[in-house]
């Protein structure tokens, strides 16, 4: 039997969202705590197998039953939208040079299942939705880069393309940088000046708000391509 999985439920009035508090980038969603408990139990082996080593101890919950529901916290408008969008309890504690090269790796394995999902299915189909909705492959790549740009931003970055680079190009450049800021974040170094009113992301917060990005649209990929 699996150890029980420490949970955050994060709750609006459309949805919530189940999110394992050790595990970042490992959320899922649902109509209500049921079927988002449901789901997050049904990404077990997703999240293991796009992790690989990270994730060395973690056995996968057979169902929602060896989850372990710790903290209750109320959503907004990014979770009405589709977004975890709020912390658990604890992440801005300071983060050590063990957890930080663990969180750096959280990205760049998130990153790897993304990149490797997209290859795959270039070249094929993808389902649409039932009104006929649904990005089409490269729609959803420059997606999760803009959204990654985005993020940066978040904790205190900024990134200029590089000129004349390829796409490829460009998005290794900004994942490097997240990965940089990332660190930077954690050891306390200055932000660049902004007129930024709101509070900057937490590191941790980064991570499981990028990591669960590019693996939920890895696993949505997946799950809408049409093989030939």
């Amino acid at each position: 039997m699996s150890t029980f999985i420490a949970v955050c439920l994060e709750s609006s009035a459309r949805r919530t969202f189940a999110s394992a508090i050790d595990w970042p980038g490992w959320s899922r969603r649902g109509r209500d705590e049921t079927a988002a408990l449901a789901a997050l139990a049904a990404a077990g082996p997703r999240y293991v197998q796009a992790l690989g080593d990270l994730a060395r101890g973690l056995e996968p919950p057979a169902d929602s039953t060896e989850l372990d529901v710790r903290e209750r916290i109320p959503g907004g408008s990014g979770t009405d939208f589709g977004m975890p969008s709020r912390s658990p309890a604890g992440d801005d504690r300071p983060v050590g040079e063990p957890e930080l090269a663990w969180l750096a790796g959280i990205l760049n394995a998130s990153w790897t299942a993304f990149d490797a999902a997209a290859a795959a299915a270039f070249g094929h189909e993808l389902t649409k939705g039932p009104r006929g909705g649904g990005r089409e492959l490269p729609k959803i790549v420059h997606h999760v880069f803009e959204s990654d740009w985005a993020y940066l931003g978040e904790i205190g970055g900024a990134f200029k393309p590089p000129k004349d680079a390829s796409p490829v190009e460009r998005s290794s450049a900004l994942r490097a940088l997240l990965v940089e800021r990332l660190a930077a974040r954690v050891h306390g170094e200055p932000t660049l000046p902004s007129r930024r009113t709101r509070p900057l992301w937490t590191p941790r917060y980064l991570v499981r708000r990028s990591a669960w990005h590019a693996l939920d649209h890895a696993w949505e990929i997946e799950d809408r391509v049409i093989s030939a």
